[in-house]
């Protein structure tokens, strides 16, 4: 794709590397094959060719987008399946990351936008006010037919009951095969010490993940550290164009990270929600022009690894079913487009003697993508449809994914439990069996 930048905007390390990304481009469209939006609407501005030229008419002209153009970008879910079947490799990902940060800084949304935006932005990506917010929601929902749409719509998303504080969430150093936290070695002991990324809205949404996380990982013989501050890495805000505030929560993991790090060290950053991991991995070009942050962010991202990555190179030799149970795997966009992990969470499940399906579109999104089933959801409800049509089809016995949003997303509508894929293998680790597994 030809570009038309000046050498003053070609200054910018941002504005250069946008025009790197434009100019790999090469107008194949087959990123419109593999796109959930346009698959759903046929609408060329709704594919990630459509949106690259809308991205790059702003950008390159350095002017407030149009109305039009930030309802196309704005349906976007980041799922970058686009990025998986494009031969050209375009980063689509940092461009629509940079598009959006432009977005923010230059347009001016309407007010029950801008109100949302910034209520999802300060609760979200904290624990205790996520949760007392979820706590107050559930008090409102006999009052919801005098909502107006948007609260109506987070009403629908509020989980049937909230589950209690992990006690995995906490910071603290859970030793290999720590009684405290009732496990057992099981296999050859590992030796390793890793930490692991208690989330922000996982640990009051799905704290049994982090649970299972670190008794599966204490059975093996590894020793966990949840660092302080144990909250978000700054995905959630950095994908709404928050750039400011998406710095300031990676910088504080980055800080702990590399303090424990450079103590007892290291040999993995565990992640067991995949949104998060995708981002955690791309610190080192998130904080590149950082001369505070760029070698720390490197070392980080390094560092970062899905559970699934880091448990297939341990003695999983004797991790076993306790039942024959035929478990489909719903494989996250974040998981298999952003960080291409397909293989791992598959292998691991077999392994353990599960009997693993996979359904139709397993590319396409279930429509959960961080806060986008917030922000569009008659879209998001669409792709979500969508979904459990093809998962209900496997007949499943349960549903395993990686990543919280997409668990919650499908939850309740599926016919069977979700469950995250490291709760079956802690299970057949000896830990307990995952909640609503009959």
């Amino acid at each position: 794709m030809q570009t038309n930048f000046t050498l003053a905007q070609l200054a910018d390390p941002a504005i250069e590397s946008v025009n790197g990304i434009l100019r790999s481009c090469v107008h194949c469209g087959f990123c419109t094959a593999t796109c959930p939006t346009y698959v759903l609407l046929g609408d060329e501005l709704d594919s990630p060719r459509g949106r690259i030229y809308q991205m790059k008419s702003f950008i390159e002209e350095d002017r407030p987008p149009t109305a039009e153009e930030v309802k196309h970008i704005d349906r976007c879910l980041s799922c970058l399946s686009c990025m998986t079947t494009c031969p050209a490799s375009v980063h689509y990902m940092h461009l629509v990351d940079h598009g959006r940060a432009h977005i923010e800084e230059r347009y001016r949304r309407s007010l029950i936008d801008r109100l949302t935006r910034a209520f999802i932005a300060l609760v979200l990506p904290r624990p205790g006010l996520f949760r007392a917010m979820l706590i107050a929601g559930s008090l409102a929902r006999p009052f919801r037919a005098l909502m107006p749409k948007r609260l109506r719509t987070m009403l629908d998303l509020l989980p049937p009951k909230l589950p209690a504080p992990g006690w995995a969430d906490r910071a603290a150093v859970f030793p290999a095969a720590d009684a405290a936290s009732g496990s057992a070695p099981v296999g050859n002991r590992a030796g390793k010490r890793v930490a692991l990324l208690a989330g922000c809205a996982q640990q009051v949404l799905g704290p049994q993940v982090n649970e299972a996380t670190v008794r599966l990982l204490n059975r093996l013989g590894v020793e966990v550290v949840v660092t302080r501050p144990a909250g978000c890495c700054g995905a959630l805000v950095h994908h709404m164009g928050r750039t400011e505030a998406s710095h300031v929560q990676a910088k504080a993991m980055i800080d702990a990270w590399i303090a424990e790090a450079d103590g007892r060290g290291l040999d993995a950053i565990v992640v067991n929600a995949s949104g998060c991991g995708t981002t955690i991995k791309d610190y080192g070009h998130m904080f590149r022009n950082d001369p505070a942050y760029a070698d720390k962010a490197a070392r980080v991202a390094a560092l970062a690894m899905d559970i699934t990555e880091f448990l297939v190179r341990l003695d999983m030799g004797d991790v076993r079913a306790p039942e024959a149970m035929a478990v489909t795997y719903h494989s996250a966009c974040s998981m298999q487009h952003g960080q291409q992990i397909k293989e791992p969470p598959l292998a691991l499940l077999r392994s353990a003697g599960f009997a693993v399906k996979e359904p139709a579109e397993g590319h396409l999104c279930c429509g959960s993508a961080g806060t986008y089933n917030m922000l569009q959801p008659e879209l998001a409800g669409r792709l979500k449809a969508r979904k459990i049509a093809n998962l209900k089809a496997t007949a499943p016995d349960a549903i395993a994914t990686g990543n919280i949003g997409c668990t919650m997303q499908l939850a309740g509508n599926a016919g069977v439990p979700v469950v995250h894929t490291v709760e079956l293998l802690d299970w057949a680790a000896g830990g307990p069996k995952p909640a609503g597994i009959r």
